[in-house]
């Protein structure tokens, strides 16, 4: 029973790490391009650009997470095993 709790735990952490790095991802994007935008008088083009790279970047660290997860569980899964 509590390992099953703890699981849960993991799981809601990895879930909400997830989230949090791509809205965070998607705001620091979007606050440069908006930025960059009223410095440069280029509106909205330095907005969307960074707002696009924003998103690639939340991507990529969802990717990198999720990865970095399985190969956790693997690991844990193998020294169960043992």
């Amino acid at each position: 029973m509590a390992e099953n709790r703890r699981e849960l735990y993991k799981s809601l952490g990895f879930l909400s790490s997830v989230g949090i790095c791509m809205v965070a991802s998607i705001l620091i994007g979007m606050a440069m391009g908006y930025y960059l935008d009223q410095w440069l008088g280029t509106k909205p083009w330095m907005l969307l650009i960074f707002l696009g790279f924003g998103i690639v970047s939340g991507f990529r660290n969802i990717f990198i997470l999720t990865n970095r997860e399985l190969r956790r569980q693997k690991q844990e899964s193998q020294d169960d095993g043992e």
